[in-house]
């Protein structure tokens, strides 16, 4: 089967709030791309994000975005010795008035054991995400 994850988390704001806190860069490098996110994620555009704490441009291809609803990307696993992409989807919901279900799914690992591996760092990072989200 398949390595695949899915974490979310309720935050006490307007779900365009919350969209715009992962679709703005300048929102986005405050909190989670703390080297900087190139651009907006905008469908049919490849932006890049940078981490602090793993230094290098991380090529995202933005292949949906529905504002304040769903953003879809995909970018490489990053499995030792490997070439190839995973999905992202994060949809926003609201659940009542001011408050926002986020939640992220990523998808497509390979069915390896560096590859689990790789997708419980992965599924770490987006929880993590989603904790420093909440407190921006």
């Amino acid at each position: 089967m398949e390595p695949t994850f899915r974490v979310f988390i309720i935050v006490n704001r307007p779900r365009h709030d919350v969209f715009e806190a992962v679709a703005d860069p300048k929102e986005l490098s405050a909190y989670f791309t703390t080297g900087g996110a190139g651009a907006r994620l905008e469908q049919g555009q490849t932006v890049t994000w940078d981490f602090a704490d793993f230094p290098g441009a991380f090529p995202v291809d933005v292949t949906e975005v529905v504002p304040d609803e769903k953003i879809v990307f995909h970018w490489k696993a990053n499995e030792p010795g490997t070439d190839y992409q995973l999905q992202v989807t994060m949809n926003f919901t609201e659940v009542e008035p001011g408050r926002t279900k986020v939640e992220v799914a990523e998808a497509g690992w390979h069915t390896t054991d560096a590859a689990r591996q790789a997708s419980y760092g992965n599924c770490m990072g987006w929880a993590q995400m989603l904790a420093a989200l909440k407190m921006w």
